[in-house]
């Protein structure tokens, strides 16, 4: 590659990655324009926008680190070398500090969605207790009545065994809703840890790596 071809395609990688990092910072100062520190939502906000978009901001750094290698192949502390490096670390630093901020916001959801389903399940289970009730089989026969589900000239029996079996049909929907909800439940939590907790490690050894490259 002629020296001409490798100072133009330096020049191109070092705008194209200028270009990824400032978008990144665009992305957080947009966010950080609102100043909520104090609130949960506001700390759990800034770092999933960190984690999303820092990939972009690794490839953009990573972009102006092979420029400036094809513009000065020789080793040495030039200034876009040395930026590369101090937003790598900074970036690393963030992230690091993103990790404890993830898990404490990942435990108040699971702690959030226990409760709601812990609730949901009491009240299913206090729906079965009502299957033995009485009254509450004579007030679902008179609802059926009305509505026409329940002939008015079957037996008591009959009626009861219809309005019983109409009971379970409406427990056993109770119950696949709430297991629908735990797996969400289930799923939600692995996609922030994995998502959240672990891309953060992975971005942090990324970064970290970025930085000592870039002044070696």
């Amino acid at each position: 590659m002629s020296s001409a071809a490798s100072g133009r395609f330096a020049t191109l990688f070092r705008w194209l990655g200028l270009t990824l990092v400032v978008l990144l910072a665009l992305q957080l100062l947009a966010v950080l324009a609102v100043n909520g520190w104090g609130d949960e939502s506001f700390r759990q906000l800034v770092s999933t926008t960190l984690i999303t978009q820092s990939p972009m901001a690794f490839v953009g750094m990573l972009l102006m680190l092979i420029g400036a290698r094809l513009d000065e192949p020789v080793p040495g502390r030039t200034p876009l070398r040395l930026f590369v490096c101090i937003v790598s670390g900074l970036l690393a630093l963030g992230l690091l500090i993103t990790i404890p901020v993830t898990i404490s916001g990942d435990r108040a959801l699971s702690d959030q969605a226990n409760q709601a389903l812990l609730a949901q399940g009491g009240q299913l289970a206090m729906a079965r207790s009502q299957l033995e009730n009485p009254q509450v089989i004579d007030q679902v026969i008179l609802q059926g009545e009305q509505a026409g589900q329940i002939p008015a000239d079957a037996s008591e029996a009959e009626k009861q065994q219809i309005a019983k079996s109409f009971m379970d049909r409406q427990l056993q929907q109770a119950e696949d809703q709430l297991k629908q909800a735990e797996n969400r439940r289930d799923l939600a939590a692995n996609q922030r840890r994995i998502g959240g907790t672990g891309t953060s490690l992975v971005l942090v050894a990324a970064f970290t790596l970025l930085a000592l490259v870039a002044v070696l």
